[in-house]
């Protein structure tokens, strides 16, 4: 019983103890200022001062090549279940392998000549 279980139980040790030492280390290592400075005082969020708020817009292509990216990012997901088990399928799931990399194929042709990957517009 404790085989089934062996490689879960090493995953969920690895999950524990990599954060957990993280944290502890953290607090091991850290060196704290002697005194306090009122530089620590001022809001410091994600590398960025405190300052005049800077507005910056994005453009759609931005948007839509992220949006591209997550849809082919998706259907590559789909295609590792179909290769694990690709030796069982045989010829048919050869063929239906094929048929899904020939509309993914058909996809990114399309939307490349469409222009939705150019940014230099």
């Amino acid at each position: 019983m404790l085989e089934n279980w062996l490689p879960f139980l090493i995953y969920g040790s690895f999950a524990v103890l990599i954060p957990a030492s993280m944290v502890l280390m953290s607090f091991a290592f850290a060196q704290r200022p002697a005194r306090r400075l009122r530089a620590r005082t001022i809001p410091f969020e994600s590398g960025v001062s405190r300052g005049p708020a800077h507005t910056r817009r994005f453009t759609v292509s931005f948007y839509l090549t992220a949006m591209l990216f997550i849809l082919f990012d998706i259907e590559i997901v789909f295609l590792y279940p179909l290769a694990v088990i690709l030796h069982r399928l045989a010829w048919f799931g050869f063929v239906e392998f094929l048929f899904f990399i020939a509309i993914l194929a058909l996809a990114y042709v399309y939307i490349w000549r469409k222009g939705a990957l150019d940014w230099q517009r």
